[in-house]
């Protein structure tokens, strides 16, 4: 796999990449610090991932993302960024990003949404754009019903916000029964719990519900 992490700060690259590896096993990522340098990088070799600072040179707003959507035809364009603005985030996904990462996500949080994104989905925080009740247009809104009803996660008891803090970092059922020295089949019943407040169908779901709705380990 190979990704394109484009960021004008190197401390903040620094600080992202460990967290890609968790991606794949093959893993090259290639670094930049402008839009310029990312679109002839990717020239070069194909990519399998692009994650672009939404400020750093060369963007010009929504600009520098459409022409990353056409120099990366098929390829998923992540905007990484400090502002949790809602025109901010609302104009990424509407040009056609695939996914909007705010910097103070904590490392198992980005690469969770990361794995998403490489499925086919699109990340986006809902817990910002509720404050301004406005849908993402295709695809819905980046929480489905998170609109029309309290944040799931206050749903969730102690131990079951423990056991999704160990699926989000990307433990099996096996693993989390390890870690919190209880049977698998408890790990079990806790997942459906979870999954019925949360609304979801599987772990990809829940994941996913439990990030765009703000979650904090």
């Amino acid at each position: 796999m190979r990704i394109i992490l484009a960021d004008d700060h190197e401390l903040v690259r620094a600080g992202i990449k460990p967290f890609l590896a968790g991606l794949a096993d093959d893993m090259e990522v290639v670094e930049c610090g402008d839009l310029p340098e990312a679109l002839d990088l990717g020239a070069r070799a194909p990519v399998d991932l692009v994650i672009l600072d939404l400020s750093m040179p060369g963007m010009n707003g929504d600009e520098g993302l459409r022409s990353a959507l056409a120099a990366f035809p098929g390829t998923p364009v992540v905007m990484l960024s400090a502002s949790t603005q809602p025109a901010d985030i609302l104009t990424a996904a509407r040009t056609g990003a695939a996914g909007y990462l705010p910097k103070n996500m904590s490392g198992p949080a980005m690469t969770a949404a990361l794995k998403l994104i490489l499925l086919g989905e699109r990340f986006f925080p809902a817990c910002v754009l509720q404050s301004v009740g406005t849908p993402l247009g295709d695809g819905g809104f980046a929480g489905g019903a998170a609109l029309r009803r309290r944040n799931p996660l206050e749903l969730l008891s102690v131990r079951e916000r423990e056991i999704l803090r160990l699926m989000i970092e990307g433990g099996t059922n096996k693993e989390i029964a390890r870690r919190l020295t209880v049977q698998e089949i408890t790990v079990k019943v806790h997942l459906r719990n979870i999954y019925r407040k949360l609304g979801a169908a599987n772990r990809a779901q829940a994941v996913r519900i439990a990030l765009e709705n703000g979650w904090r380990s």
